[in-house]
């Protein structure tokens, strides 16, 4: 073969120094820098792309410009080890790791996580660059709502255009709780998130994106937020409160069930103290109505009247023992919790 032409040589010369700038101190390739976008106060996770880590596998999850080490699994030696003090405890509390797979989880984000984050496994490397996009100041609405109520949150929309996405989160943990896309005409409800405290109680306007929540109890009270194209729009802080009854020593008081009929498949319990001590019951399946004169040293003996139709709970001839919380509870969703204060006073 003769030699190359000038050209040629040129162009080889440029290829390597192109490797050469490409090359790292140790002897690893850079790597194409995968770009992550996140909203602040969400999760993010950086997935390495493993199905299952090998038995000789150390890898090291490092950030920012001096690539400090923030995480670490040694599958030899079964250690898994996270760095939260590093970089003035930013990551504290926040970092999780796949024993499996390796990938990183970044929970409760802040812009203070932005920038470049490094995963090294043996001798490969892979890059991302992660952006928290910041949550613009948006003024609280305060919103209160009897227990057993229903309340409506307002988008403050008149219409939803043909490519909106909105979204409505609770919490802390800004749990996505209901979602529109108009694109797909699609409405989501997650009923089974948080363990079921929203399971058919929300509805989704889908002309304005409003939410209201039916039968509101106290697990509802909290930080509700309306994001659009993943900026926060509306926010809410929600007070459920529990109804509150006085009654003077001697006369009756009744705490309503709000229902106008059991259902043939209703059981429900009526609960009083802090233990929760049953003192009255209703099983509509097996057609019983049941008062607990005994408990609690009798002082309901002879004092507790259940409405069979409504499940609605009077006691009778009151004395300050009888002061304190009382809650309904019911097998269905369509009252699964309700709590009443009952304040008893003398002369």
């Amino acid at each position: 073969m003769g030699f190359f032409s000038e050209p040629m040589k040129k162009m080889f010369l440029k290829l390597v120094l192109l490797c050469l700038c490409l090359w790292r101190l140790d002897g690893v390739f850079s790597v194409a820098v995968k770009l992550v976008s996140v909203m602040e106060g969400d999760s993010v996770s950086l997935n390495s792309d493993l199905t299952e880590m090998k038995d000789d596998d150390v890898i090291q999850w490092r950030f920012g410009d001096e690539n400090t080490v923030i995480a670490e699994i040694n599958v030899t030696a079964y250690r898994i080890t996270v760095y939260d003090d590093v970089l003035d405890g930013r990551f504290r509390d926040r970092l999780k790791l796949d024993n499996q797979t390796g990938s990183l989880i970044i929970t409760n984000i802040t812009t203070e996580h932005d920038g470049g984050y490094q995963l090294q496994i043996n001798s490969a490397i892979k890059s991302f660059d992660l952006y928290v996009r910041r949550v613009i100041s948006v003024a609280v609405k305060s919103v209160s709502v009897m227990e057993g109520d229903s309340v409506s949150l307002n988008s403050d929309l008149t219409e939803m255009k043909d490519d909106d996405v909105i979204q409505w989160r609770f919490g802390d943990e800004n749990t996505v709780i209901a979602k529109i896309n108009k694109w797909p005409d699609r409405i989501t409800v997650y009923d089974d998130v948080l363990d079921g405290r929203f399971r058919d109680r929300l509805k989704l306007d889908n002309q304005t994106g409003s939410l209201t929540i039916t039968n509101t109890t106290t697990e509802h009270t909290g930080d509700i937020k309306l994001l659009t194209s993943s900026e926060i729009r509306e926010r809410f802080r929600l007070f459920v409160f529990v109804k509150s009854v006085s009654v003077k020593e001697g006369d009756s008081v009744s705490l309503n069930s709000r229902l106008t009929e059991m259902k043939d498949d209703d059981v429900i319990e009526w609960r009083f103290g802090d233990e929760n001590t049953v003192i009255a019951e209703i099983n509509k399946p097996n057609d019983r109505i049941t008062v607990y004169d005994d408990v609690l040293d009798g002082r309901f003996r002879d004092r507790l009247k259940l409405n069979n139709q409504t499940g609605s709970l009077t006691i009778t001839n009151t004395t300050t023992e009888h002061d304190g919380d009382y809650k309904l509870l019911m097998s269905t969703a369509r009252l699964s919790s309700k709590s009443f204060i009952v304040s008893v006073y003398g002369e």
